[in-house]
């Protein structure tokens, strides 16, 4: 109705990496990493040597004249107690993945608001989607899932894909 094609109105940005494992020299390829999938934008787990366990999770972020963008984040989790072999046999089996509700950290750098590490919890909406974040402890992050931002602020923030 606008004029604007369908996907200008619900943007996509799906991060490749967790910010930690960038700035590691050999960054997924450091030795002894395990990740889901063959490679790092398919995968949606990966554990890396001394940077820690993550998981993928969309962030939803409102923008005015009802559009949106999705962040594919990656939120950093706790893997004491093996909890990253535990959550590799929940998520896929559909009967347990919907109910999946994970506490994390963004593991990645949100443009415009920054955020790394803050506290984020994510959960299945649908079986055949990956986790998202619905609420935060962080109050920036909380506004950011809550309220509505400037479509194009937010747009010219975004790098190019």
């Amino acid at each position: 109705m606008c004029g604007r094609p369908v996907t200008e109105h619900n943007r996509h940005f799906r991060f490749t990496l967790p910010d930690p494992v960038l700035k590691l020299p050999e960054r997924e390829a450091t030795p002894g990493t395990w990740m889901s999938h063959a490679s790092a934008r398919e995968s949606v787990m990966m554990q890396v040597p001394h940077v820690g366990a993550f998981v993928r999770a969309l962030l939803p972020v409102h923008l005015t004249g009802h559009d949106s963008v999705t962040f594919g984040v990656w939120l950093a989790i706790d893997t004491r107690g093996k909890r990253l072999q535990s959550l590799v046999e929940v998520w896929w089996d559909d009967t347990r993945y919907a109910g999946l509700r994970l506490e994390g950290w963004l593991g990645n750098t949100l443009p415009l608001w920054g955020l790394l590490a803050a506290p984020v919890t994510a959960e299945v909406r649908d079986v055949g989607e990956t986790p998202y974040c619905v609420a935060s402890s962080d109050e920036a992050l909380s506004r950011v899932l809550a309220d509505d931002w400037d479509r194009d602020t937010v747009l010219a923030a975004l790098p190019e894909s």
